[in-house]
């Protein structure tokens, strides 16, 4: 039996780190083994930039113990002009832009790159329908992630505004 470690939802502010018992042949192709003396422990290669800084411990007490998990660099990892471009988008998305959409209820996330390094995005939470989106879209969010981002050469809204039973502006 050995245990496997990822984060769910890594780089953004749902990311969760996550311990589970792992079965002989329920690791991953991807996953980096560590061999260690009584097990092993499998990391999910997804997640390896995130686990960076990572610690896991067992503080012993009266009840037994507590097993921790710090994984600091889950929610936002490092990030740099030499990370994947995912990585950088999503920080900026999560860093720079998510912020001043959440005061509306908002929120965009990262569905794929393009070949072209054309970024398909997805509005959510109050954006999605909003009246203001378009704005949004052009003046804030490709402004900035093509600003910020020099590899990027576009973004594109893949939301379906039609559900406008959430949005910020009718």
């Amino acid at each position: 039996m050995g245990v496997r470690v990822f984060i769910t939802q890594p780089g953004t502010p749902y990311a969760e780190t996550c311990l589970a018992y792992c079965r002989p042949g329920e690791e991953e192709a991807k996953d980096h083994p560590l061999v260690l003396e009584a097990f092993t422990v499998y990391l999910d290669a997804n997640s390896l930039p995130f686990l960076e800084d990572a610690v896991v411990d067992f503080n012993p007490d009266r009840m037994g113990g507590q097993l921790t998990i710090k994984a600091p660099n889950a929610k936002m990892p490092k990030v740099n002009k030499d990370s994947p471009l995912a990585d950088q988008i999503n920080y900026v998305l999560y860093a720079d832009i998510n912020p001043g959409l959440a005061a509306h209820g908002g929120e965009i996330k990262l569905i794929e790159i393009t070949e072209e390094k054309v970024a398909i995005l997805q509005f959510g939470g109050g954006c999605q329908g909003c009246s203001a989106v378009d704005l949004t879209l052009k003046d804030g969010v490709e402004k900035t992630l093509l600003e910020k981002i020099p590899e990027l050469t576009g973004i594109r809204d893949v939301t379906d505004h039609s559900v406008k039973e959430n949005a910020y502006y009718q």
